[in-house]
């Protein structure tokens, strides 16, 4: 009889357990992020400078913007779609090859249709890094990107 009830409670303390994992589990996998559009930016600058910062710099950059949300002011140099459908804007000086390449959120793909080259452009994302490359041009990366207001 007593090791029944011992039994019992342990079944018990399982089965809630499972409860309460199966119910976090559901939580994080439907979990959305927030609009980047909405957020407050971090940092605002112009994509000039926040690509001579990187350069001089990328230790203390990265420390400094790495999962920020940033607005970035710049010339579009270049819109660029890939095989999924998803856009990307390309901000910069057109007379240097690097750039702050900001891929679009999903959510703002019809803000696209608007741009053109050589418009001036408030972008704000997330960074996430910076590619170095002496030959091809260095970039800039963010993410979620939002079309913040048109020049």
């Amino acid at each position: 009889m007593k090791w029944k009830k011992v039994i019992g409670y342990i079944l018990l303390a399982v089965l809630l357990l499972s409860a309460v994992f199966a119910a976090y589990i559901y939580k994080e996998y439907n979990r959305t992020h927030e609009d980047t559009a909405a957020i407050r930016p971090d940092y605002s600058l112009t994509a000039v400078s926040l690509l001579k910062e990187f350069e001089m710099d990328e230790p203390a950059s990265n420390k400094k913007y790495w999962d920020k949300v940033i607005l970035v002011d710049g010339m579009v140099k270049d819109l660029a779609k890939d095989d999924r459908g998803r856009y990307s804007i390309i901000l910069g000086d057109t007379a240097s090859m690097s750039s702050v390449r900001c891929s679009m959120d999903s959510i703002h793909n019809n803000e696209v249709a608007t741009v053109k080259k050589g418009n001036r452009l408030a972008m704000k994302g997330i960074c996430t890094g910076f590619n170095a490359d002496e030959m091809l041009g260095s970039d800039v990366i963010l993410v979620r990107c939002a079309v913040y207001s048109k020049k």
